[in-house]
């Protein structure tokens, strides 16, 4: 019998930087995933808004693959910027990844991020 709760981990997207899971599996059906930054294979973050959204939402997507489901089953998503100046390049990216299934979203505008980020995604998916 599986766990209520199991955490979701891969190393194709970048380890927690603190006390906390990738992302977790609940009842095997819905998929909490912790925020993600625009760390690539290098440890590193590089570009303006629009390239470290692609990178995020690429990370996110190997998580939820790693928890046997993808972008598509994405419910919910909170876009954290630093800037609300960069909503537009920001939202010109994610509509590429995002523009049918169209998820429920917020977005607030913080004063910082980990890393010095510009921008921090987090979603819930269900799994189908």
């Amino acid at each position: 019998m599986k766990a209520a709760v199991q955490p979701v981990f891969t190393d194709k997207a970048p380890a927690p930087i603190g006390p906390y899971s990738q992302g977790m599996l609940v009842h095997d059906t819905v998929v909490y995933l912790s925020g993600q930054i625009a760390l690539g294979s290098d440890g590193t973050i590089t570009g303006e808004v629009a390239e470290q959204t692609r990178q995020v939402i690429l990370n996110i997507g190997s998580v939820l693959e790693a928890a046997q489901c993808g972008l598509h089953n994405v419910v919910k998503t909170t876009v954290f910027l630093i800037d609300m100046n960069d909503f537009a390049a920001m939202n010109a990216v994610y509509g590429e990844f995002f523009g049918t299934t169209k998820p429920a979203r917020s977005t607030v505008e913080v004063s910082r991020l980990p890393k010095d980020a510009r921008v921090e995604i987090e979603v819930i998916a269900v799994r189908s």
